[in-house]
């Protein structure tokens, strides 16, 4: 178990959708949380290499660089430690592109999501990393 670093309830929204980057963080800001939104997976790696701990409720279908492609390079950077990833997704079947990555995925949110399942998912997470 790795040590929690800063606030033990931090939570990274990496969308391009800001409507949702905005959602997610109205539901979740009132309950304790705090919430770092970024709307690109090149934007999170640069939250993670300047030392974010945390959930990260990444999306899969983004453009330039998808929730697949973040993963990889988290992982290939060493950045996993500490951060727990869960993917927010309008779809309802992964896709062949996630082959290899699932052991580095804790759970799908499918959107759209019911605020109480949300935010009981993310307290959910934040505890593996206690």
């Amino acid at each position: 178990m790795h040590e929690r670093k800063g606030n033990p309830n931090t939570v990274m929204v990496i969308d391009d959708d800001p409507s949702i980057l905005i959602t997610v963080k109205s539901i979740l800001e009132p309950e304790g949380f705090e919430v770092v939104t970024v709307d690109s997976g090149k934007a999170c790696i640069q939250k993670l290499q300047t030392g974010f701990h945390g959930v990260l409720l990444l999306d899969i279908m983004m453009p330039h660089m998808d929730g697949w492609d973040t993963i990889r390079e988290i992982v290939g950077k060493g950045l996993l430690p500490g951060n727990v990833i869960s993917m927010l997704t309008a779809k309802d079947v992964p896709d062949a592109k996630m082959d290899g990555l699932q052991q580095y995925v804790t759970d799908y949110i499918t959107k759209p999501f019911e605020p109480e399942r949300l935010i009981g998912a993310v307290e959910e997470y934040l505890s593996y990393l206690e």
